[in-house]
């Protein structure tokens, strides 16, 4: 099929079903068959592959993982997408479909994941993914969104999304992608991404916590992390003098917020941790 083919497939489909791409869903149909061959070469699928697709639309990548997997697990927010679905799908006896929303339905279990998910919930969606265990996944995600998966300490994509994602993934920027192979074109071009979970690189006494620190610090990222972290000690009601003292006494703390690596997080989530059970006692 040529990109062609799949742009008159999609219009074909979207009067035949008096269907209107919705904005809440963030519907932007990839109507590039190229680069869909290309997102499923990436995910080196074989015939024990399990794969969930994430926002189904018309098909069009559910049918070609078909062909390459033992099992497709289809899910599709819009009800009228799904009743479409249902009719295309039909035929094809290795797909499942589930009408909901990836953020609270419960999935069978996946290995693999490819797809072209709603720009809109990129970071929910990535930390609802990191819940399950599976091998990789390969996902197109707005361009500036990538980068920030795979920043660099300092830089100005680097932040909370970068560190938190170091801890559970190790991530692969593997080609750009243009908007015009989408329909309707969104306002900004996309990234192939590839992500494959791995065990934690440091050791975290609590990753509750360390969550808390790094969207806490990040607020401040231009900030020295004493100042920074006065702010964090101040909002768990910590008297200020003792914010302060706990603060000053803290490693890294003459240091910018944007200038710690992820690893610096966790030293400094584990000092303060132990600190603040000594203060409590």
């Amino acid at each position: 099929m040529e990109h062609i083919n799949l742009l008159k497939r999609a219009k074909h489909l979207l009067r035949l079903y008096g269907f209107f791409p919705k904005k809440r869903f963030g519907q932007n149909f990839t109507i590039d068959s190229e680069i869909l061959d290309r997102l499923v070469a990436h995910a080196s699928l074989t015939k024990d592959d399990i794969v969930l697709e994430v926002g189904a639309g018309f098909g069009f990548l559910t049918q070609l993982l078909s062909k390459e997997c033992k099992k497709v697990i289809a899910v599709e927010l819009d009800s009228q997408l799904v009743a479409f679905l249902q009719e295309q799908l039909q035929n094809l006896q290795n797909v499942e479909l589930i009408e909901g929303d990836i953020l609270d339905v419960s999935l069978p279990p996946f290995n693999k994941v490819v797809s072209a998910p709603p720009y809109s919930i990129s970071s929910p969606l990535l930390f609802r993914l990191l819940e399950y265990n599976f091998d990789s996944a390969v996902l197109i995600f707005q361009k500036e969104f990538a980068e920030r998966l795979a920043a660099s300490v300092g830089t100005k994509n680097y932040g909370r999304l970068t560190v938190n994602i170091y801890y559970h993934a190790d991530v692969e920027l593997l080609e750009y992608v243009p908007r015009t192979i989408f329909y309707p074109p969104p306002d900004v071009d996309s990234m192939i991404v590839r992500l494959t979970p791995k065990a934690p690189p440091f050791h975290i006494d609590d990753e509750k916590m360390f969550a808390e620190i790094v969207r806490v610090l990040f607020t401040q990222r231009n900030k020295k992390v004493r100042n920074s972290l006065i702010f964090f000690l101040r909002q768990r009601q910590l008297p200020k003098k003792e914010a302060i003292d706990l603060a000053d006494s803290m490693i890294y703390s003459e240091k910018r917020v944007r200038e710690l690596a992820p690893e610096d997080f966790g030293i400094l989530t584990n000092e303060l941790i132990k600190k603040l059970s000594i203060s409590s006692t």
